[in-house]
């Protein structure tokens, strides 16, 4: 591919590959109704307001810092489940089995409401009743997913934490289970550890390969800015020139066509003055008045085919074409029409839901194009 090929560009990729995914899923869904469904192929249309990206210079800036940064970040996440592991080790040697007691009716049996972890010098059962006693066995909060019983669900807990989900719940879980002497340091270092400060590394890069990115466009654009000047500066100095060699050409030197064409009327004429004979004087004379008067003229009569006449006025149509498609396809009114267009058909997967009419579904169907 030539450097400025179509397909270079990774923007003109994605587009081209939303599109001949459409295309195919279109042909195959006509060709094959029955014995092949292509509703696989049609969940990839939903990529088609990502055509948004490559006509808006500010989305690609935002979308070149994501996908330059996956390196730091998943540096950020090993980190994360560093901490995730070193915290789940811990919670499972401090708190493992501590949460499955809760306040049962001494007589009954029955379960307190709201259950909540009891133990001694945490939540005392006696404060809602004399008859109800701190024993097991109770699954534990969130229907026994929140604990630290194992490394998988300590882990799954400590990731919770992390992300501030109900941490302030877990640290009362666990003091109504063994008491609020030391338990609270555990989850204020795990939070301001793991929340305030690792997993804002993750903006931080963000932030830096934006600014990065954002950088180079702006130099991007300078440097185009830069090139078209220098290639229109090129192009006037070479057009001047080529009018001055014109010029002294036309000046200094004739034609050796033209000269040719001279040399040509000079003989017949004095072959004319020569023979005395009228009728081949006429004859001289007509073959004078048959010489052609312009250079194109004798260009065309001696060398150009009907042949290459016609190619020729193809390709003087085929490049006033490209042009004019090329004009229509960069405008903005084009542009933005695709968008709409686009915006319109994501409007209608939108639409699509379980058990819904058959006048939608044909209706779906004829605009998912």
């Amino acid at each position: 591919m030539h450097p400025g090929a179509y397909l270079r560009s990774r923007w003109n990729m994605l587009d081209f590959t939303i599109v001949l995914i459409g295309m195919i899923s279109t042909t195959l869904s006509s060709i094959m109704k029955d014995g092949f469904d292509v509703k696989a192929l049609r969940a990839f249309r939903v990529l088609r307001p990502l055509r948004l990206v490559s006509g808006v210079p500010s989305l690609q800036v935002v979308l070149n810092s994501i996908l330059r940064a996956m390196v730091p970040l998943l540096h950020i996440a090993l980190l994360v489940l560093f901490v995730i592991i070193i915290y789940a080790i811990v919670g499972l040697e401090l708190f493992s089995g501590k949460m499955h007691k809760t306040c049962f009716h001494n007589i009954t049996g029955d379960m307190m409401e709201d259950p909540t972890p009891c133990g001694e010098g945490g939540y005392q059962c006696n404060s809602i009743g004399s008859h109800y006693i701190c024993r097991y066995y109770w699954e534990g909060p969130n229907a026994g997913i929140t604990n630290f019983d194992n490394f998988g669900l300590s882990m799954l807990t400590v990731f919770q934490c992390i992300t501030l989900e109900g941490w302030t719940d877990m640290l009362y879980y666990i003091e109504d289970a063994m008491g609020s002497n030391w338990q609270w340091i555990y989850f204020v270092s795990m939070v301001i550890l793991g929340a305030f400060f690792v997993m804002n590394l993750i903006l931080g890069v963000l932030s830096g390969e934006f600014s990065k990115e954002r950088t180079k466009a702006k130099s991007r654009g300078d440097f185009q800015k830069l090139r078209e000047k220098q290639r229109i500066e090129e192009d006037l100095k070479g057009y001047l020139d080529w009018i001055t060699q014109a010029e002294d050409i036309d000046t200094y030197q004739d034609p050796p066509l033209i000269g040719m064409i001279q040399e040509s009327k000079m003989k017949i004429v004095k072959a004319n003055v020569d023979n005395t004979n009228n009728s081949v004087g006429g004859i001289a004379m007509d073959s004078l008045n048959q010489i052609p008067e312009t250079t194109a003229d004798y260009i065309h009569q001696q060398s150009e085919s009907w042949y290459k006449r016609r190619l020729r006025a193809w390709d003087r149509f085929n490049r006033k074409m490209r042009r004019s498609c090329r004009k229509a396809v960069k405008s903005q009114a084009f542009y933005w029409l695709i968008i709409v267009l686009v915006f319109l058909n994501t409007g209608v997967l939108a639409t699509e839901h379980y058990h819904q009419p058959q006048w939608l579904d044909d209706f779906q169907e004829e605009t998912k194009i």
